[in-house]
């Protein structure tokens, strides 16, 4: 059984999915679980369709709350009645926790892939962990050894999956002439994030910070990377009714389905915390961490994270690399004052080289392949364990 939930989630999942085939050829699995459209399409079968959960935040999670309960309700089911050997679950904490303890008390074994964040926030949860999991599996370096000051001895960091993956499918040049872009002036790349809500409250400001980076230095040019799960019209709404206040920058490109391509372009980037920052960070473009949550989420969720920094290429270097504008610090005119720090070439140079450093703590690629070995290892262990206990105990004595 295998269950994910976000978009990130079923990617890697599908791609655990791959890899745990290619290294057991000869074994035929069957993957059952919570599924999107990734690990349907590597051939798991559905019992929850996870692109209806994908949701983030109190008030978002509330009005779908019963869905999750439903889907709760169907896996742990299907778990019972079919006994898998194993069941993997991939990030998605908030209900893969809970799951791994209704399934673990009905003696199944449980792998955590990309182990929850537990070091940021809500780290009281490691004795859920400690209880309900059999193996973990960490993707960042600094895990295990956290994990192993409070007693998880069974933490294994197997290298992060986009270690080796992230590339840009052109170059610069190749890049700038599809979009009538001019290779030999400065250009900065707005990533606002995933998902609707984000998008609407990190554009603006994000918008803000080109109008007066702009007024400053016309010469340079924006591209907008528009995530590939977003319609089409998103951005050119927010856009057109924030066009109203001011005026956009004169060259300002909107492109979807190439995001690393416009990373790679640019000269330096503004992007949304999450998986995008870290997708920079390994194509070595100099960027700032942006974000702002609704207040009620940011005064919730905001006050239980305990982590000194938010993006996660600083929490791997161990220092704040890149510049981090959270909630209210998130406005134009600071927004706009990084982008063009950046753009300095001394400084855009040691960030570049800064970044290689950290981002080498990775891993050099192969993360999904490490995991299935892993797991491999320990279905085979567990099936050992489990003849043992069904072999007829050795009698003492002579014959008779």
């Amino acid at each position: 059984m295998i269950v994910a939930g976000e978009a990130s989630g079923d990617a890697h999942a599908a791609s655990l999915v791959r890899a745990l085939r290619e290294r057991a050829p000869q074994v035929e699995f069957k993957f059952f679980g919570s599924t999107g459209a990734q690990m349907r399409g590597v051939g798991v079968e559905s019992i929850v369709r996870a692109d209806e959960l994908a949701i983030m935040g109190i008030v978002e999670v509330g009005k779908v709350l019963p869905k999750f309960w439903r889907a709760f309700r169907e896996l742990k089911r299907a778990a019972i009645e079919r006994e898998p050997d194993a069941v993997i679950l991939v990030d998605w904490p908030e209900f893969n926790l809970r799951l791994a303890r209704a399934l673990h008390r009905k003696g199944l074994r449980i792998v955590y892939y990309i182990s929850p964040q537990l070091w940021a926030w809500r780290s009281y949860r490691v004795r859920n962990i400690r209880r309900d999991v059999d193996q973990l599996l960490c993707i960042l370096p600094f895990e295990p050894e956290w994990y192993a000051r409070r007693g998880i001895t069974h933490a294994e960091f197997v290298g992060h999956p986009l270690a080796g993956e992230v590339h840009a499918r052109d170059d610069r040049a190749e890049f700038c002439a599809r979009h009538d872009l001019d290779s030999k002036r400065p250009i900065i790349a707005l990533l606002p994030g995933s998902r609707h809500k984000e998008i609407e409250r990190i554009l603006p400001p994000m918008l803000d910070a080109a109008a007066i980076v702009s007024a400053q230095k016309s010469e340079i040019q924006f591209v907008l990377a528009i995530a590939p799960n977003r319609p089409a019209g998103e951005a050119e709404a927010i856009i057109a009714a924030w066009r109203s206040e001011s005026n956009l920058p004169d060259v300002l490109r909107i492109v979807q389905h190439e995001t690393r391509e416009a990373l790679a372009a640019a000269d330096s980037a503004a992007v949304a915390s999450g998986t995008a920052t870290l997708e920079a960070a390994l194509v070595g473009t100099p960027f700032v961490i942006v974000y702002k949550e609704s207040a009620i989420n940011w005064h919730t969720l905001g006050r239980l994270i305990n982590a000194e920094h938010f993006g996660l290429i600083n929490l791997i270097a161990g220092e704040r690399l890149v510049t981090e504008l959270m909630q209210h610090d998130l406005t134009g005119e600071k927004l706009a004052k990084e982008l063009l720090s950046l753009l300095d070439r001394q400084r855009n140079e040691a960030l570049r080289v800064r970044l290689r450093e950290a981002t080498a703590k990775l891993g050099a690629g192969g993360a999904s392949l490490r995991a299935a070995d892993a797991i491999l290892s320990k279905l085979q262990e567990w099936r050992q364990d489990k003849t043992k206990l069904s072999e007829p105990p050795a009698v003492a004595g002579g014959s008779s």
